[in-house]
């Protein structure tokens, strides 16, 4: 029965469209402060000044990754980008690794890179290679591992780091010569899509509707001088801008949480002992402790002074580094199921791989 044009199915399907209009993390995160200001109203501002510093320590890189992003995509330079690692992949994999344990990144700030990789086109295998070895180590982390664990253990987390880096990157080229990880970026849900932006500027007459981009043979650095190149710069810089930013606030405000509310002392006391059996629990237990590079060393080496061994040590640092939930939430929104079960199985069983064999050295 109709109603001044309105029907009752039409009524009904507001609220629904509503919330369908809502983005959905954004939401998660302002109920998460709601809960806590339920709970532990004292802490509401001083972990959302964490959530946001650590927001802003990163907002650099993330800034440089959307500005690389949309510059490469407007010019039509991504194509330059790709066809670099076209039949190169064995020395890329290795080179990825190699970069990765120089680069400053944690496992946060890594993501904007690997994002704007994966967006260009760039292989799977080289990408995961810089994934995994990118977190565990950098210069100011090896002096600083140094000066508390010794030498010996900072620097064979140092190779650790590439070499999780390197068997990451061979086991993932080796499953998608199989037929695995095809297309690992997921599709874009925003409304700010590129597909909306092609459908209304016409963009397909410069065959961009595949990459993304223009894809001309000779890039166009001077992208401002055409209206269309502009137009997609802009409209990349604002969809990758928000996309990061939505996901890396949601990943730090979980870390604030866990930060406070999950002290690394408590979990990692539980996880002494010699045998594989500590070193595979300290791997788990690793994962949602989320410790900083430059205070784990100073943790593990109070508890390794306790009876933790130096394996269960190695272990504990490795999968805290690579696999921790901050990291892992956003990687989950940036790739599909499999590659991000595939980045988690890799940066786990690393771990374990790590504590062993430092523990039969140590």
């Amino acid at each position: 029965m109709a109603n001044c044009g309105y029907t009752v199915k039409n009524e009904e399907s507001i609220i629904p469209v509503f919330f369908t209009k809502l983005d959905k993390v954004y939401l998660l995160i302002v109920l998460i402060f709601i809960f806590l200001s339920i709970l532990d109203i004292t802490q509401v501002i001083p972990l959302g000044q964490l959530t946001l510093s650590s927001l802003a320590h990163t907002a650099p890189y993330m800034l440089f990754a959307v500005l690389l992003i949309a510059g490469l995509k407007a010019t039509g330079a991504e194509v330059l980008v790709a066809s670099a690692f076209k039949g190169r992949e064995n020395r890329m994999i290795a080179l990825a690794a190699l970069i990765g344990g120089l680069a400053p990144f944690c496992s946060c700030e890594v993501i904007p890179f690997i994002a704007g990789l994966l967006a260009l086109g760039t292989p799977l295998a080289p990408i995961m290679a810089f994934w995994l070895s990118s977190p565990l180590i950098d210069p100011p982390t090896l002096l600083i591992t140094a000066g508390v664990l010794g030498w010996k253990f900072s620097i064979s987390k140092a190779v650790i780091a590439v070499a999780l880096g390197l068997m990451g990157g061979f086991i993932v080229k080796f499953f998608q010569a199989a037929g695995y990880f095809k297309n690992p970026l997921k599709p874009r849900q925003d409304t700010l899509s590129l597909n909306n932006f092609e459908s209304q500027n016409n963009c397909c007459v410069e065959s961009c509707c595949e990459t993304g981009g223009f894809s001309n043979e000779k890039p166009i650095w001077r992208f401002w001088s055409e209206k269309s190149r502009l137009n997609l710069f802009g409209s990349e810089f604002k969809y990758n801008a928000m996309f990061l930013l939505k996901w890396m606030l949601f990943a730090y405000t979980l870390e604030s949480m866990m930060i406070h509310y999950v002290p690394a002392e408590a979990i990692a006391s539980v996880v002494g002992g010699e045998g594989i059996l500590p070193i595979i629990l300290s791997a788990i237990v690793g994962i949602p402790a989320y410790l900083n590079s430059y205070i784990a060393p100073a943790i593990v080496s109070g508890l390794m002074d306790q009876g933790m061994s130096a394996g269960s040590g190695m272990a504990f640092v490795v999968a805290g580094a690579v696999s921790s939930i901050p990291a892992m939430t956003a990687v989950f929104a940036l790739v599909h199921r499999r590659v991000f079960a595939a980045y988690v199985l890799l940066g786990f069983s690393g771990a374990v791989i790590a504590g062993v064999m430092y523990g039969f050295v140590a």
